[in-house]
């Protein structure tokens, strides 16, 4: 069995390291925040070319808490895409704000011309008003961020990034994280930067946001036990932030593999007719989070079938979009002119083994898998 994602083999590439760090952390007693947290935020906020780190519970109280610390919520309306994992359009409605779902384009990236629409013809009596925007970086690629900021400054909306699937990724050799106010990151295992357990991180450049981002995050104290303003609970556990920084170590490494087996996929899946394979926007550095193949909806379920009954593991990211799920339906507002794209990736798209630690033979045997099917 070839497995789509691998966190353990992450584990095992470090794991002397990752157990001197977590025995650091157990041998010092300071088992709440301190200075294995404080020292992964000033490393990840280094890496990713940022003033300040603000590490967080998981990705979605990432994006929680800078939606707070902008001062969004109910009466507010915030643009994304709902091809995405459901945890940005959650942190949305956990706020109280109304989730806006726009189509992606063809790189799975926000659709900047149907933004544009949607805003231009946003009513000015809506019980909502725009106030932010969420491009989703999804699979390792950075969005049309160039487009989309434009966008922002023209309309004076704020942008959150959602690098979750994305740390690292350039466009026009600027790193994600340099358009927005804030830009939030996931750390889930399985994530390019993954903690063996759930994790997330704020990137900032302004030094009020990140003092408000740490008040939100710890009951809104500033000194203990007295709340200055309505925070919550959402702090990075040390034994993550220790394996963490051991991990970020080794993160440009694990980055160009992954990199290395895309380009292996391209040459060995390339001419196979009605397979579409990753494309990349121009200046795009994408670090593949996963590498999306589009085989079409006729035939995307019996490669599905043929590559699990080959022992090769393989995921849809993602089977329904959001804006169809049961929980949203009737409590989202959709784009000017649908959402076409969205709902052909779902019944279309798939995704193939990627992780660092994958080997060419596996790869190879992956390509062969995909090959005999097709």
């Amino acid at each position: 069995m070839i497995p789509q994602t691998d966190p353990k083999a992450g584990y095992l590439a470090q794991q002397t390291e990752i157990d001197a760090a977590i025995r650091r952390v157990l041998d010092g007693g300071r088992y709440i925040l301190g200075d294995e947290v404080s020292g992964f935020e000033a490393e990840f906020a280094a890496y990713a070319g940022a003033a300040h780190g603000i590490a967080c519970a998981s990705g979605t109280d990432a994006l929680i808490l800078a939606l707070r610390a902008l001062e969004i919520g109910p009466g507010d309306a915030v643009f994304t895409v709902s091809h995405t994992a459901v945890a940005t359009v959650a942190a949305i409605e956990l706020t109280g704000a109304t989730p806006v779902l726009l189509d992606v384009d063809g790189y799975y990236g926000l659709d900047v011309a149907q933004l544009e629409a949607t805003l231009a013809q946003w009513p000015a009596d809506a019980a909502a008003k725009p106030r932010a925007i969420i491009p989703v970086h999804l699979y390792g690629q950075a969005a049309d961020m160039p487009a989309i900021a434009a966008i922002a400054a023209k309309y004076d909306l704020a942008i959150i990034e959602d690098g979750s699937q994305a740390h690292g990724a350039r466009l026009g050799g600027i790193g994600i994280g340099h358009w927005g106010a804030l830009t939030a990151y996931s750390l889930y295992p399985t994530k390019n930067l993954g903690a063996i357990g759930d994790g997330g991180i704020i990137t900032s450049n302004d030094a009020g946001l990140t003092q408000r981002l740490k008040e939100l995050r710890e009951y809104g104290w500033r000194e203990r036990y007295v709340s200055a303003i309505a925070g919550m609970n959402s702090r990075l556990d040390p034994i993550q932030a220790a394996i963490l920084r051991v991990k970020l170590t080794r993160l440009a490494q694990d980055t160009a593999q992954r990199q290395a087996i895309a380009r292996r996929y391209d040459a060995g899946l390339s001419g196979i007719a009605g397979l579409a394979l990753p494309v990349s926007r121009v200046g795009s550095e994408q670090v593949y989070h996963q590498y999306v193949i589009d085989v079409g909806p006729e035939r995307r379920d019996g490669l599905r079938a043929k590559l699990t009954e080959a022992g090769i593991g393989n995921l849809v990211h993602y089977p329904v979009p959001v804006h169809l799920q049961p929980a949203y339906q009737g409590r989202v507002m959709l784009g000017q002119g649908g959402l076409a794209r969205t709902e052909r990736a779902a019944l279309s798209i798939l995704s193939l083994p990627m992780f660092p630690q994958l080997s060419d033979a596996q790869a190879d045997a992956v390509i062969a898998a995909v090959r005999a099917a097709l």
